[in-house]
C-alpha cells in the first residue's frame, strides 16, 4: 500500500531530490546558469549538466547516493553543486575528497597535467559550517607569501542559508534573489525576486510542480528520511564511541590504582566502575 504524504506542508528546497529535478532538468539549463551566474559572479554562455542515470535509479539502487548536479561551463571549468541539510560535522573533509574527485576525474589518460579543468565545489548548507564570516564564503589555494594564489583552477564555494537568513538580506544582487528563492523564508522577497528575474520565476514554477505531485512528494519524503535515519545512526555511533573511550580511560585509571594496591572502594568512587568491572581487571 502507498504510503500517502501530508500536504499540509511544502517539502524544502533544500530537499536534494526536489533541488535537483529543478536545477538538472533537461531544459532547465537557463535555470541552472543564472543561478551560477549569481554564485560566481562570472559570464557564462552555456552550461551542460553531466549525463547520468535518472534520480529514480539512483534512489533504488542506493538510497543515499549522492544526489549532486555535476555541470560543464563554456569555459569547460567543472562545476559541482550539493545541498547539504544536515552537520555531520565531516563536510570539510567529504567536500574536499568530492572535489579531488571531480578534478582528477576529467583528466583523460595520456593529458597533460597543465590541461586538467578547473573543478569549483559550490556546497549548499542548511546550518553554520563556519562560526565567523560572511553567509557566502570562496574558498582557494593560496601560498603563505603574501597570501598569493597558487592556481585558479581549486575553487570551492561554502554557501550557509541560516547565516543569509540572520543578515536578513533583500534581492539586491543575483544571488540575494536566488536565496531569498530557495530558503523560502520571506514570501513578499520570494515574490519581489520572481518578477526581477524570470528565471526564478521558471523555477518556482517547476517547484510547484514537484510538489503537488503526489509521486514527487513521497519520493523526496523518502529522500529525506533516509538521510535523517543515517544521520541519527551516525550520531548515536559517534556517542557510543565516546562512552566507549571515556570508559577505556577509567579502566586504565583503575589498572593503574589496582598495581598500588589501592582499596576497591576508593577506585570506584574515582572511576565510577562497579565493584564488578575492577575485579574483573
Amino acid at each position: 500500500m502507498t504510503q500517502k504524504i501530508k500536504e499540509t506542508t511544502k517539502l524544502p528546497l533544500t530537499n536534494d531530490y526536489i533541488f535537483k529535478k529543478i536545477f538538472a532538468k533537461k531544459g532547465n539549463e537557463t535555470i541552472l546558469k543564472d543561478f551560477l551566474i549569481g554564485i560566481l559572479e562570472i559570464s557564462i554562455e552555456k552550461v551542460e549538466v553531466q549525463a547520468e542515470v535518472s534520480l529514480e535509479k539512483q534512489l533504488k539502487e542506493n538510497k543515499l547516493g549522492r544526489l549532486d548536479i555535476v555541470a560543464v561551463l563554456d569555459d569547460n571549468a567543472v562545476v559541482n553543486i550539493e545541498v547539504q541539510i544536515l552537520n555531520l560535522h565531516d563536510f570539510i573533509e567529504r567536500s574536499l575528497y568530492y572535489w579531488s574527485g571531480n578534478y582528477y576525474n576529467h583528466l583523460r589518460a595520456g593529458e597533460k597535467y597543465q590541461n586538467v579543468k578547473k573543478t569549483i565545489s559550490i556546497n549548499i548548507l542548511d546550518y553554520e559550517l563556519f562560526e565567523e564570516g560572511p553567509f557566502h564564503e570562496v574558498v582557494k589555494l593560496k601560498r603563505d607569501y603574501q597570501n598569493k594564489i597558487l592556481t585558479e583552477k581549486i575553487e570551492m564555494h561554502f554557501i550557509q542559508i541560516p547565516k543569509f537568513k540572520k543578515e536578513k538580506r533583500g534581492v539586491t544582487t543575483k544571488l540575494e534573489q536566488w536565496m531569498q528563492f530557495i530558503s523560502q523564508t520571506n514570501r513578499r522577497e520570494v515574490e519581489l525576486a520572481m518578477k526581477e528575474n524570470k528565471e526564478i520565476q521558471k523555477a518556482n514554477e517547476e517547484y510547484e510542480h514537484l510538489t503537488g505531485d503526489e509521486e514527487e512528494r513521497r519520493i523526496a519524503y523518502l529522500r529525506d528520511k533516509a538521510i535523517r535515519d543515517e544521520a541519527s545512526l551516525k550520531e548515536t555511533g559517534r556517542i557510543e564511541g565516546i562512552k566507549e573511550g571515556e570508559r577505556r580511560k577509567q579502566e586504565e585509571i583503575a589498572r593503574i590504582l589496582l598495581a598500588k594496591n589501592k582499596p576497591i572502594e576508593e577506585i570506584v568512587d574515582i572511576t565510577k566502575l562497579t565493584r564488578e568491572e575492577i575485579e574483573k581487571l
